[in-house]
């Protein structure tokens, strides 16, 4: 494949993605339920690509030349390759620029969220797996390994469901990618509806200290267009453009956190190949995605900077575009290249996971949130809420909506969380490992370890941080 297609193929979902945008600000409905516009731009590539409007020109003109709808087949191959690259740069970007916190600090502030995460994830592995081993293999015949696509697409995202396709593909389990896609789909949507209900519900109730009514929504948080009073920079011009182009300075960080993990990762399939791996046949690394890793050598290039940056030249805020940027590119390509038949074929495996996932999580935000988390924790429970169904970006809308002007210690016990919880979950090392795991050792071992881990993170936050008036104490002031 030329340069040109490629170019060309980046050319047209950049477009794709306007038109998303321009789409959100002409239907209410979409601005009411948040939806991010990549989402949007990538239903309109679905609907006019292959799987729709390919199919109804293919069986009502009987011409193959529309098979791929609107678009070509070399654009969808270069889309199709998308993710599983823009997913590294999104999971390296995640702590560069970004001073990493004291541990006493991170487990004192975001403790409560790291149990009540932690509780919520191992669970959605807990049900995932129950549901494969005693539903879905024996009556659909689907890999057990359908059983950790709860997780990997509700806290995962999109994102991670696309990024993990190339481990679909060698474990045997190719229409785990699609049916992932299609879980995170329904998560972000529940997500966001599930919490503007109860945003409601805790507004007649009282529940909230800090809520504003949803009809007192500013228009910029609805429509997604930021006032020009309120417009900030979206970075700072740490370096002269004269020696290098700041944006480009950046994104050579992210090159180098990416190829540091690259060789650690590389590292590590070499010593399992020489230890464990040949003597007992059991390889997990070379399962094993690079963006998880990526997302660790962007850690080691954050160490390096806080140590030998004395001229502050790393601004976290044009690293969070260039997170920006892959995100919704990656959002595009991979919805536009979803497979709806895979999806139809495995409709009630689908379905069964979607409200199994929706269920457990409303239930564990009811019942866990206030018993675990001392004081705010409606406001701060919404983060948790938010990112189980729809991944950190739905978590942190929703905190915006109940605590528009930061008056409790939602955003900031949220963003500590983050450091102890997505190196794990939420696309982190578990995730990408989980599929390896249930395949290499089988459902019923990787059962056991999950539930172990979810009584324990389940006990930690009910009996420590929700008996420990001390740091409740702290919160408040």
């Amino acid at each position: 494949m030329s340069l040109e297609v490629a170019g060309f193929a980046l050319v047209v979902i950049s477009i794709i993605l306007i038109i998303g945008k321009w789409i959100r600000l002409k239907v209410p409905l979409f601005q009411k339920l948040f939806l991010p516009s990549s989402i949007i731009g990538g239903f309109f590539a679905l609907l006019l690509g292959p799987e729709v409007l390919g199919r109804i020109m293919t069986a009502t003109r009987g011409d193959e030349a529309f098979d791929h709808g609107l678009f070509t087949e070399d654009m969808f191959e270069v889309w199709a390759e998308l993710p599983e690259l823009l997913i590294n740069v999104v999971f390296a970007c995640l702590f560069i620029g970004f001073a990493i916190p004291r541990v006493q600090e991170i487990w004192r502030t975001g403790g409560p969220q790291v149990a009540l995460g932690y509780t919520i994830s191992w669970a959605q592995y807990v049900v995932g797996i129950l549901l494969a081993i005693t539903v879905i293999t024996p009556l659909f015949n689907l890999s057990p390994a359908v059983g950790a696509l709860i997780e990997i697409s509700f806290v995962g995202g999109h994102g991670t469901a696309a990024g993990l396709g190339s481990t679909f593909e060698e474990l045997g389990f190719p229409e785990g990618q699609d049916l992932a896609l299609g879980l995170a789909t329904v998560g972000i949507l529940s997500g966001v509806i599930v919490g503007i209900i109860f945003i409601n519900w805790a507004a007649r109730k009282g529940v909230s200290k800090t809520l504003n009514h949803p009809d007192d929504i500013s228009s910029a948080q609805m429509t997604g267009v930021i006032q020009e009073e309120d417009r900030e920079s979206a970075g700072k011009l740490t370096t002269s453009p004269i020696s290098i182009e700041p944006l480009a300075f950046h994104v050579g960080l992210v090159g180098l956190a990416i190829f540091l993990g690259y060789i650690i990762l590389e590292a590590f399939v070499w010593l399992e190949d020489v230890t464990y791996g040949s003597a007992y046949g059991v390889y997990l690394f070379e399962y094993v995605p690079l963006f998880p890793i990526a997302m660790i050598g962007g850690i080691i290039v954050q160490i390096v900077i806080a140590k030998t940056d004395k001229a502050e030249i790393v601004d976290s805020a044009t690293i969070s575009r260039i997170q920006g940027i892959a995100l919704d590119l990656l959002i595009v390509s991979a919805m536009a290249t979803l497979s709806l038949s895979v999806i139809g074929d495995n409709i009630i495996p689908f379905a069964i996971l979607a409200v199994a996932g929706v269920t457990l999580n409303i239930v564990f935000f009811m019942y866990l949130a206030p018993r675990m988390i001392p004081s705010y924790w409606f406001e701060r429970g919404m983060g948790d809420l938010g990112q189980s169904m729809g991944v950190a970006a739905t978590g942190i809308l929703l905190m915006r909506i109940v605590d528009p002007e930061n008056k409790s210690p939602a955003l900031k016990a949220f963003g500590y969380k983050q450091i102890l919880f997505e190196p794990m979950v939420g696309g982190g090392l578990v995730t990408a490992a989980s599929i390896p795991f249930i395949i290499q050792f089988g459902p019923i071992p990787v059962l056991i370890a999950v539930t172990i881990l979810m009584i324990a993170f389940w006990l930690l936050g009910v009996l420590y941080f929700g008996k420990n008036k001390a740091e409740k104490q702290d919160v408040q002031e």
